[in-house]
């Protein structure tokens, strides 16, 4: 017998696939354990072995847990809206349903390109996926319920009273008896006051426009991230130094009117809930940060020779009498109407110019300063002095109030701001309020002062000065304690063709949704992906997509009357709209009624572990938390947080590879033949490097025609050396490794191991396929524990104590790795042990059978194999892990090292339950110390039972 990986794995693969091995079962009687993956986008490159990383450490788990006796599920899909298929159909005219589907199940596309499909890729590393369960969020069998999420936040308001999502109903019902005066909402801001007479004479059409105030989803104009080159809104993680991550493209803040989510009402219990789940700190600190709570006061200062008054939030109140300017956000919407007639031109350009640049970049530049007066000058509250009103790029109109009262003697960049424009037209001197020097940096700390030049607050510290200048500011109807957030509304409209429909129609240009029973409205077909030509997004060049109010149905655009049958909404959701309760669906994926059904929901509650990216934490995991609170506010979720504990697997870097042609010339100089020559490093294929780093230099030839003819400068042995750098692992770096590869020379539990143990899951960590032949080389002793080249060679012998030792320190290693997830651990531990298991020549059943059960989360299908050849019927999957006896490594005797003077020269091995007395007899007895004494009686014999002796003199 020999061990062949692509045999085995295709019998263990199929054999999986024919008996539905991984399908959970909802409702077990077995106890329930959810293991989750972040579900990938589709995309044509498919896999790089970098991206099973966290796949195969969730599939250890999933197994491990299996074998523990519970109930797991453990699904995939398929994240498959989205702008990358998009923008590959505008640039090869191919249909973003055709292409995502290859991508998928593999095929070849219209340009020619084999694509090898994410499900056969997966199918080939061995995952016990639950594969019944596939959701793909591009389907309408999936996006249905989206858009059913989508119409249940429509019709939800938020109470405060409660804390908690309610029916719009019961808002409705507060207006018709009571008005708002009294309600509680998380709402727009400057409602106007009416009262139940007043609601219940409103036209019905004014009491819509009004309820759009409270709606958890709402449309409302904001300034939003327009990219001009992609045709669409981007969020701020999509968008990179200022152009967006897709393309290069210049994006410039907009004003649109769009769909968004009111997120922030549920502020306050995203951060809260962070400390009741089992995530790293750094992502829950990055969650913090972007919630962003700071406890302060709201300030109105009136506009001299207006009727404006600019708002401000400020965590500081204690240092209002140092005010020295304000600073609106260039957006803000009084900038307009405020800026002085012989001012204009220099606001205007300074707007324009600051249009380009994203709120990420601003709130990251703390170098640039820049900045324009309006002209214009508000009043202190107090002291009714002149305060000049600036604007400057580093306030943002969606922090806050957008604008910012300025105290640069207690803030940084205040204070550069002011020295910036010192003597310039409207910049006053600095004011100091602290009995502190400010002559080189600003006084920032909370406490340590007295306020000085401050009215009724002088003597007074941060806590004290805090409470007195808010009463004083309420007595004044100027203000008043208040919390802040600074978490935003999210923009929730992409003007796409890619992504789901919204189930909305507009009746005088106000939404109504389409009933529930109705869903989905399906994507429709269209000609082109791009805008229209009047700029409408590409749903606007659909032939088929107005709503029959009357026969419920989307018919032609041409039978729009505005009286039965209505236009539909032109754009789509966002990417994160699916993903923001995929694991839901999951839990009962084939459910055509309902997203899943109560007894589903109820079994499996939420995920117990969720392994994913970090780049994802301020994104989809906190988009995720709100929707799922909302629905366990609606009584749709069972629990208020969606994943119990969260880990970050790290990314898997490629290692490039380098040829250095000299300047000017097509000529190649090998690494150690550079010598200070003037070169230019040219990123190459690694396929075309051995693992010595010596380049294939005919495949380089032919790679590309400018390489044809080129000259190489090589070693004394005719060798070309390349350079070697770790960097990402890319297709433009030419450093990507297919797992698809590894898997066909090596094996798939070759690359399971390798990939777990190149080091600790949650670190980044350089891929370098020199070292897989040893994983593989471990896993043909492995196999030579349990058979030959004539067959099975595992015996019914009693197996020895070092076997038994061997045996159980792995099982209880192992078991202790998994669990704390430390799996590279594991694997240098299963080493060791067939290591020694060789040296004892054991192929004792009783050892060999449960190794293999122990070894079979890593390595399924060799598991398998030898469970198989040992003559067990059915699958290792869920036989029960070994248990650790630990009377197996109570040690029995030990080996002691003998020392002379110090010097060890010879080790015996002597039982640990003798005394010190007998140790020394045979000791001396001993032939290797007569020898060494040479007939000298030593001075002192010194021994500690169970580490040493020495013998002195």
């Amino acid at each position: 017998m020999k061990y062949n990986p692509n045999e085995i794995e295709a019998k263990w693969q199929k054999y999986w696939l024919d008996n539905a091995t991984f399908k959970a079962e909802n409702n077990a009687t077995k106890p329930k354990y959810y293991v989750l993956d972040m579900f990938p986008y589709p995309s044509g490159a498919g896999l790089h072995v970098g991206h099973p990383l966290g796949y195969i450490a969730s599939d250890v788990y999933s197994r491990y847990k299996r074998h523990q006796g519970f109930n797991v599920l453990h699904p995939m899909g398929y994240d498959s809206f989205g702008l990358p298929a998009e923008q590959y159909a505008i640039q090869t005219g191919q249909r973003p349903e055709d292409t995502t589907s290859v991508n998928i199940d593999g095929g070849t596309d219209k340009e020619g390109n084999k694509i090898a499909g994410y499900r056969k890729q997966l199918d080939k590393i061995g995952f016990s996926f639950d594969w019944s369960r596939e959701v793909r969020t591009s389907n309408p069998d999936y996006y249905k319920h989206t858009q059913w999420i989508f119409i249940q936040l429509f019709n939800s308001w938020y109470n405060k009273n409660n804390d908690k999502a309610e029916d719009i109903s019961t808002l409705v019902s507060i207006f018709s008896t009571e008005g708002n005066a009294n309600v509680n909402a998380v709402c727009d801001e400057n409602i106007e006051a009416f009262s139940a007479n007043e609601w219940n004479a409103f036209a019905k059409e004014q009491q819509e426009r009004i309820l759009l105030q409270y709606r958890l989803t709402y449309l409302a104009e904001t300034e939003v991230n327009w990219c001009p080159g992609l045709g669409t809104v981007l969020a701020n993680d999509e968008i990179v130094n200022g152009v967006s991550e897709r393309g290069g493209f210049t994006v410039v803040r907009k004003k649109m009117t769009q769909w968004s989510m009111r997120i922030s009402a549920y502020a306050e219990r995203l951060l809260q809930g962070l400390n009741a789940i089992d995530w790293s700190e750094s992502i829950k600190e990055s969650q913090r940060n972007w919630i962003g709570k700071s406890v302060g006061a709201t300030v109105e200062f009136n506009v001299q020779n207006s009727e404006a008054k600019i708002a401000v939030f400020t965590t500081r109140p204690d240092t209002i009498f140092g005010v020295t300017f304000m600073t609106l956000a260039p957006e803000h919407e009084l900038v307009s109407q405020i800026t002085t007639p012989e001012q204009k031109a220099a606001v205007e350009a300074y707007i324009e110019k600051t249009s380009k640049r994203s709120e990420r970049e601003r709130m990251a530049d703390v170098k640039t300063i820049s900045g324009v007066f309006t002209g214009t000058y508000a009043e202190h509250p107090f002291t009714k002095e002149s305060i000049p009103v600036w604007i400057g790029d580093y306030v943002l109109a969606g922090y806050g109030t957008g604008a910012v009262m300025a105290v640069p003697c207690g803030d940084e960049r205040d204070y550069a701001f002011a020295n910036f424009f010192k003597g310039q037209n409207g910049m006053q001197d600095i004011k100091n309020i602290f009995d502190k020097d400010i002559s080189e940096a600003a006084f920032g700390a909370k406490e340590g002062f007295q306020l000085v030049d401050s009215d009724f607050l002088n003597g007074l510290d941060y806590k004290k000065g805090t409470q007195k200048v808010i009463e004083e500011l309420e007595k004044l109807n100027q203000g008043k304690g208040k919390t802040n957030y600074r978490l935003r509304d999210a923009v929730f409209s992409r003007q796409r063709y890619w992504g789901e429909p919204f189930p909305v129609y507009y009746v005088n240009g106000l939404p109504q949704m389409i009933d529930a029973q109705h869903l989905p409205i399906i994507l429709p077909e269209v000609e082109k992906y791009l805008p229209t030509e009047e700029g409408l997004p590409p749903l606007g060049n659909a032939l088929v997509w107005a709503w029959d109010s009357v026969q419920c149905s989307v018919v032609s655009t041409q039978l729009v009357d505005n009286v039965t049958i209505f236009p539909l909404e032109l754009n789509t959701m966002p990417g994160w709209a699916g993903s923001s309760w995929y694991w839901m669906r999951y839990m009962d994926a084939n459910n055509e009624n309902e997203f899943a059904s109560k007894d589903a929901l109820a079994y499996w509650e939420s995920v117990d572990l969720y392994i994913g990216g970090s780049e994802h934490a301020t994104g989809h995991l906190l988009y995720s938390r709100f929707w799922n609170k909302f629905l366990k506010d609606k009584g749709f979720a069972p629990t208020e947080e969606p994943f119990k504990k969260l880990i970050n697997q790290g990314m898997i870097l490629g290692m490039s590879a380098f040829v250095y042609r000299l300047d000017g010339t097509n000529t190649y100089v090998s690494k150690n033949k550079i010598d200070g020559q003037k070169v230019q490093p040219i990123h190459v294929d690694v396929s075309m490097v051995n693992t010595s780093d010596e380049l294939d230099i005919e495949r380089f030839k032919n790679w590309r025609e400018d390489y044809k003819d080129a000259i190489f400068i090589t070693e004394e042995n005719g060798k070309y050396i390349v350079g070697r750098e770790i960097e990402k692992m890319s297709k433009s770096k030419y450093n990507v490794v297919t797992p698809d590869d590894i898997c066909n020379e090596y094996g798939a539990d070759t690359l399971r191991l390798y990939e777990m143990f190149l080091g600790p899951l949650e670190q980044a960590k350089p891929w370098n396929t020199a070292g897989i032949s040893g994983v593989f080389g471990f896993l043909k002793k492995l196999c030579r524990l349990y058979f030959d080249e004539n067959g099975l060679i595992v015996t019914n012998d009693k197996p020895t104590k070092d076997n038994l030792k061997s045996l159980h320190k792995t099982i209880k290693k192992v078991a202790e790795d998994i669990e704390s997830f430390s799996f590279n651990t594991s694997v240098s531990q299963f080493m060791i042990c067939v290591n020694e298991l060789s040296t004892q020549n054991c192929h004792s059943h009783a050892i060999l059978e449960p190794l293999a059960i122990v070894i079979s989360p890593y390595a399924p299908h060799i598991a398998e194999e030898l469970w198989s050849l040992l003559g067990n019927t059915g699958s290792i999957a869920t036989v029960d892990f070994p248990l650790f006896d630990a009377q197996h490594l109570v040690e029995s005797s030990k080996e002691y090292p003998v020392s002379f003077n110090g010097k060890m020269r010879f080790t015996m091995v002597l039982p640990l339950d003798l005394t010190k007395e007998q140790i020394e007899e045979i000791v001396m007895k001993d032939e290797r110390t007569i020898k060494q004494l040479e007939g000298r009686t030593p001075n002192k014999v010194i021994i500690v039972p169970g580490k040493i002796i020495n013998l002195v003199g």
